[in-house]
């Protein structure tokens, strides 16, 4: 490793500043708050920033990565965000005493390419516009296109990280090796593979057909789970779950060991989102009938992305051990909160348009929120602003701070 002593130089100073905020006394404390909330017993409305814009972020060259080996790179980035976010929007992110090595873990998932056309606004912005060509036509297509996952662990790969994140950071932060944290996603993958517009007109015309495809997805995740059980290739407690703060006194449950973490004792979420133009008894037809079993193994759960709930809680709150709902810019909040009454955190999704138009109004800002928190109130609804999909910020980086002002103001009064 003698050729990584100038990138573990860069690394080691990087970390020592993460070291030093991960041991203030504020991360107990926001660590208590989320327990509560997850609790359902809130003391007010917690706040996170995630999915930002970082290629318009980087102020003062302090996102500019200096490490020359790739592996290197990946641990500058993880260390350089963490830093950049906690100088300039902290809100209610937790930073962690310890450096996760992710164990090295193949998983064939299904077995399927992705074909499709892509349009970037901009080269150096991983948000692009997607046209996706169908590739199911028939049930015969499913059974022969649609494999069942295959996974499998690297023994020698796992150990040969540790090493190097040993003789990166020893001394500063504590390395352990991290398990995968599963998220179950039948229908953004059949977006993928079909186009959404191919897809619904399919559930019209073709039910049999998507009913085949979503059966043989919701089979295939369970043998994945299988087989990361089997293979002691889940992780442990997690820190954060769909961009949502994870800590509770719920998880684990009774019987943990933390050599070999069981389904019961973690997280999962998942997410229909092309299915928000579908009605809530199609809803409950072709996903929340499917991944009910899936997610009964799950301690707890987190559901929903950019999809509007507000009008389907009904069939949503059918999804056993439900503790978190997302509410996206595209709810009617006063019928969501109506609906969720108390029973779930009502995870608000401020609208990202907010930052990104070409002129910041934070009045505007501080009275959505206002507004969803005094909703949430009167329903008894524990809550959580949640901003994300952030595509850009209209090349202004010092939004994100404003936004966190306000919406910490607004949780705090």
């Amino acid at each position: 490793m003698e050729n990584l002593k100038k990138d573990r130089a860069i690394l080691r100073e990087l970390a020592s500043k993460a070291a030093e905020i991960a041991a203030l006394p504020v991360q107990e404390e926001k660590k208590r708050l989320w327990r509560a909330l997850n609790s359902l017993k809130p003391e007010r409305p917690m706040v996170l920033i995630d999915q930002v814009c970082w290629h318009e972020m980087n102020v003062e060259d302090k996102l500019t990565l200096r490490c020359e080996d790739k592996e290197c790179r990946g641990y500058e980035w993880h260390f350089r965000t963490i830093l950049y976010r906690w100088e300039y929007f902290p809100v209610d992110m937790v930073v962690e005493p310890f450096i996760g090595v992710g164990k090295a873990i193949k998983n064939t998932m299904f077995g399927m390419s992705i074909e499709e056309e892509t349009v970037a606004t901009a080269a150096e912005n991983d948000v692009v516009s997607h046209k996706y060509e169908n590739q199911f036509n028939s049930t015969d297509d499913v059974y022969e296109k649609i494999k069942i996952p295959q996974v499998s662990h690297n023994a020698a790969e796992t150990k040969r990280r540790l090493e190097l994140a040993e003789y990166l950071f020893d001394g500063i932060m504590p390395v352990r090796v991290e398990g995968h944290s599963p998220y179950i996603s039948i229908w953004d993958n059949i977006a993928m593979w079909m186009g959404v517009e191919p897809a619904l007109f399919a559930m019209i015309d073709n039910p049999d057909m998507m009913h085949a495809l979503v059966k043989r997805m919701a089979c295939g995740y369970q043998t994945m789970l299988d087989q990361m059980v089997e293979q002691n290739l889940l992780c442990g407690p997690q820190s954060s779950i769909h961009c949502s703060g994870a800590f509770t006194d719920e998880l684990p449950v009774s019987g943990y060991n933390p050599e070999h973490p069981r389904i019961q004792d973690i997280w999962t979420c998942g997410l229909a989102q092309m299915l928000g133009t579908v009605s809530p008894a199609m809803y409950k037809e072709f996903e929340i009938d499917y991944v009910i079993p899936v997610f009964e193994r799950f301690g707890l759960i987190y559901y929903g992305c950019c999809d509007p709930l507000h009008d389907r809680m009904d069939v949503v709150r059918l999804i056993p051990h439900l503790r978190k709902v997302s509410m996206s810019p595209w709810v009617n909040k006063e019928i969501g909160a109506r609906n969720i009454h108390g029973d779930f955190v009502f995870s608000n999704k401020p609208s990202p348009a907010y930052v990104a138009v070409a002129s910041f109004d934070g009045d505007l800002i501080q009275n959505d929120l206002t507004e969803t928190k005094e909703i949430c109130r009167r329903n008894n609804c524990p809550l959580e602003f949640i901003l994300k999909d952030i595509s850009t910020v209209h090349n202004e980086p010092e939004r994100l701070r404003k936004w966190a002002d306000i919406a910490m103001k607004v949780a705090q009064n």
